[in-house]
């Protein structure tokens, strides 16, 4: 018995250590970046264009393209994403074809994004004629999120009791009625916690945008869909390791990857917000 209990407290104080290591590490990158970063931060820094052979300025344009391309890719993939996963958990009999969907929808989370940056230029930029544009790296970043969206739905459906749904069409309702009006809203939460992940990964992606309508620079802001853009992500990367003098603007990018970090926190802070409206407990 004390054998046991001292592998019990070993496995712990393992658990424990690793989770502080990892928690120090992110507070080490953390310290880094908002030293060196911060500083950088102005009003003129986060409105202005980049000036100079990009040795000056600002990268309002970068923030602008990378909070369109992320929300537009974000409207495109949480109905799909949703609507796949109810098909699963709530419709699909457990057939084949069920079987090769999930075993699709796993291996496509695996595969590395700079493969969807190459199919979303076959197939959205020149296939679909989109040209280089925000609307290509949209479809592209929303395939790339698409299977995180499904997988954490479908999970989100299965921590629906039963007898919520037994209740509902025993009452009279029709399935799609008990899907719409008990299961999806009891589910919000965790789909909205799926969305909100695939809206984090989608703002730090360069690979799937590198092919289908990221810019090096543009004076202009995009005015439609169909125009290039410029995002902070592959802005970040040139600077830190494309550009001619990278000992100058090294300052630049420890501004433009907190900037980063701030624009996706307020996504997120933005999707939390919602999310806590729609928790159970808030609803009662």
């Amino acid at each position: 018995m004390r054998i046991r209990t001292l592998w019990m407290w070993i496995g712990i104080a393992s658990l424990i250590a690793c989770a502080l290591t990892v928690a120090a590490f992110m507070a080490i990158m953390l310290f880094d970046l908002g030293k060196q970063g911060i500083p950088v931060l102005s009003w003129e820094f986060l409105t202005g264009f980049p000036r100079q052979g990009m040795t000056a300025g600002g990268i309002w344009p970068a923030i602008f393209g990378t909070a369109v391309v992320t929300l537009l890719a974000t409207l495109l993939t949480a109905p799909l994403g949703v609507a796949c996963a109810v098909w699963l958990e709530e419709y699909a009999s457990e057939s084949i074809l069920t079987q090769l969907t999930r075993a699709a929808v796993r291996n496509l989370a695996g595969v590395p994004s700079i493969v969807y940056g190459l199919f979303g230029l076959a197939i959205f930029v020149e296939g679909m004629h989109m040209g280089a544009s925000i609307l290509a790296s949209a479809c592209t970043l929303a395939l790339l999120t698409l299977p995180s969206v499904i997988a954490t739905t479908e999970e989100a459906l299965r921590q629906v009791p039963r007898a919520l749904r037994e209740g509902a069409l025993a009452l009279g309702a029709t399935r799609w009625e008990t899907t719409y009006s008990v299961v999806l809203p009891t589910a919000l939460p965790g789909i909205l916690t799926g969305v909100i992940l695939a809206l984090s990964r989608a703002a730090g992606e360069t690979a799937p945008i590198l092919f289908t309508g990221v810019a090096f620079y543009t004076r202009y802001l995009p005015a439609s869909p169909f125009d290039e853009f410029m995002a902070l992500p592959y802005h970040l990367y040139i600077l830190a390791t494309q550009h001619h003098d990278p000992e100058l603007v090294r300052p630049l990018a420890y501004g433009t990857a907190v900037a980063l970090l701030l624009l996706v926190f307020l996504l997120n802070l933005v999707a939390f917000i919602i999310r806590a409206q729609y928790h159970p407990k808030k609803r009662l």
